[in-house]
């Protein structure tokens, strides 16, 4: 088992940033942190669950929803076991739950339903 704990949430005005962290404990047996891919995804009452971004186990790969692109940049410090993502030029329409997610498949993934683990969210909210 996989535990996922999200940080760094908050309020913020438009044209703000944000860092947030997702520290990773446990795991499955004979695994490191670094063979998991991992995404963030973010969910609103209006659009649901909503992939913003993902990242391959090494590092050696990310990818990004169109919506963020060159605002949002994901990556992970996989000796600290944690994820981030830095959010820059904040609009008021990121404003959602944010998650991060581990996937035991090798390879990371855009649908929220090929993770395997889930942290609790962390409120971002962008004042207009």
């Amino acid at each position: 088992q996989v535990q996922l704990v999200e940080s760094g949430g908050g309020l913020v005005q438009t044209g703000g940033s944000l860092r947030l962290s997702c520290v990773a404990s446990g795991r499955t047996s004979g695994r490191t942190f670094s063979s998991y891919p991992m995404g963030w995804f973010r969910h609103t009452s209006g659009k649901g669950r909503e992939f913003t971004a993902r990242i391959s186990g090494d590092d050696s790969s990310t990818s990004y929803a169109d919506s963020v692109k060159g605002r949002f940049t994901i990556s992970r410090d996989n000796a600290k076991n944690t994820l981030y993502l830095q959010m820059n030029n904040l609009k008021p329409q990121d404003t959602a739950v944010y998650y991060c997610a581990a996937r035991e498949a090798p390879f990371s993934s855009s649908y929220y339903g090929n993770y395997d683990y889930w942290g609790q969210g962390t409120q971002v909210t962008v004042s207009s």
